[in-house]
């Protein structure tokens, strides 16, 4: 890998990148390397803001919170494949003219390919098997991304955004003897039925994202729209934001097992 690389980040919708990537991309910025993000949807199934101005859309709203989002990490380009929002798990939504779960896969492949090979991209980030908690376009991601990595006219280094179950198990344990509301059953059933995340043992790189925590903050803060998900994690005490989004995970397939405290592109 060159000592400055191009990284691209495939996410499922707008905000996505905020809550799960952002530490590791402001790093990643931070040091130099070329970091771009691209949105499989619009996020237009997203919450509708009650102070849409008239004529404005939820699709416009999403988008310039998406690139607040990436002027407050530090990000080099914003690029969307232009699919709608699929909705959870049975929505009607799910098979409809021009969403992305029902997007032909070498189709969407290939719109991702075509910007892997603009930017010679050297890493290619996506999702974990069933996208971290079986949303139906981040399922999509994750084979789409590895597609496009077939597709692209110079194969990058495959890397998996992923939610560690055993932390997140932990974490709800200790806010249950606290007294605090213990939230999610991470062992129970998500979206598609499965559980939450991906055990550690399949973990490859846990990132500390602690120098980066207030970029995590800002990007949030910028989709201020979507107040359901967006301000739970906002309203966190500065002390539990941190104990919850300390650390970035991810996986690389056909790397041996083993999870470590290192960087991405230390290797």
């Amino acid at each position: 890998m060159s000592l400055v690389s191009t990284i691209v980040f495939c996410h499922a919708h707008p905000d996505d990148e905020a809550s799960q990537t952002s530490g590791t991309m402001a790093r990643a910025a931070r040091e130099g390397h070329r970091v771009v993000v691209v949105f499989a949807t619009n996020g237009d199934h997203g919450e509708v803001p009650p102070d849409l101005a008239d004529g404005e859309s939820v699709v416009q709203r999403r988008r310039r919170e998406a690139a607040a989002s990436a002027q407050a990490i530090g990000l080099a380009r914003v690029a969307w494949l232009d699919y709608a929002d699929s909705g959870m798990t049975g929505w009607e939504q799910n098979g409809a003219d021009g969403c992305f779960h029902a997007a032909d896969l070498d189709e969407a492949a290939g719109r991702l390919a075509a910007i892997l090979d603009e930017e010679d991209a050297d890493v290619l980030v996506g999702y974990d098997w069933h996208g971290g908690y079986g949303h139906p376009d981040h399922v999509k991601v994750h084979h789409v991304v590895h597609r496009a990595a077939d597709l692209a006219a110079r194969r990058p280094r495959l890397l998996e955004s992923t939610m560690n179950r055993d932390a997140m198990r932990l974490l709800m344990a200790s806010a249950k003897e606290a007294g605090m509301e213990a939230g999610m059953d991470v062992d129970g059933p998500a979206d598609d039925g499965n559980p939450f995340g991906t055990p550690e043992a399949e973990i490859h790189y846990r990132v500390d994202i602690a120098p980066d925590l207030e970029v995590k903050r800002a990007a949030l803060t910028a989709h201020a729209s979507q107040t359901s998900d967006v301000g739970m994690m906002l309203a966190m005490p500065p002390e539990v934001f941190a104990l919850v989004f300390g650390f970035e995970y991810f996986i690389e397939p056909g790397r041996e097992p083993g999870m470590r405290d290192a960087w991405i592109l230390s290797d």
